[in-house]
C-alpha cells in the first residue's frame, strides 16, 4: 500500500468517526464515548501525515507508534459503544474491521521500520 493510499484510508476512517460521533444520543455516557473516540479515532489519519515528514526513521517510527496506540485504543471504544447499546453493533462491524485493518497495516509497518533500522545500525558497526 503507498503513502496516499494510506492516509486516504486514514482520512476516510476519521470522517466516518466524526460521522459516528454526529449521530450518537446526547446523554452523558454517549458524551463522554463520543469525546473520547472523536480524539483517538481522528489523530491517526494527522499522526501518519506527520510521520510521512519525519526527519529520521526513529522519528517515523515514533510517529507510527502513535498512529498504533491511537488505533487500539479507538477499537476499545467502538467496542463500548456497541456493547453499550449506544449504536447497534452490527452498524459498527464495517468501522470495526476498518480499524483492526488499519492497525494491522500499521504494525507491519512497524516491523518493518525496525528491521531496517537494525539492518542501518548493524552496517554501521
Amino acid at each position: 500500500m503507498t503513502e496516499a493510499e494510506l492516509k486516504f484510508r486514514l482520512k476516510q476512517f476519521a470522517l466516518r468517526i466524526i460521522r459516528l460521533v454526529d449521530e450518537m444520543p446526547h446523554s452523558v455516557s454517549s458524551k463522554a464515548l463520543a469525546n473520547q473516540i472523536m480524539r483517538s479515532g481522528t489523530s491517526p489519519y494527522s499522526n501518519y501525515c506527520a510521520a510521512c515528514i519525519a526527519k529520521s526513521e526513529k522519528d517515523f517510527l515514533n510517529k507510527l507508534k502513535i498512529v498504533e496506540e491511537e488505533l487500539d485504543e479507538t477499537s476499545h471504544w467502538i467496542e463500548l459503544i456497541g456493547e453499550s447499546g449506544i449504536k447497534k453493533q452490527e452498524l459498527l462491524k464495517d468501522l470495526y474491521d476498518e480499524n483492526l485493518e488499519l492497525l494491522k497495516i500499521i504494525v507491519a509497518s512497524i516491523v518493518t521500520v525496525k528491521s531496517n533500522i537494525i539492518k542501518s545500525e548493524m552496517k554501521n558497526i
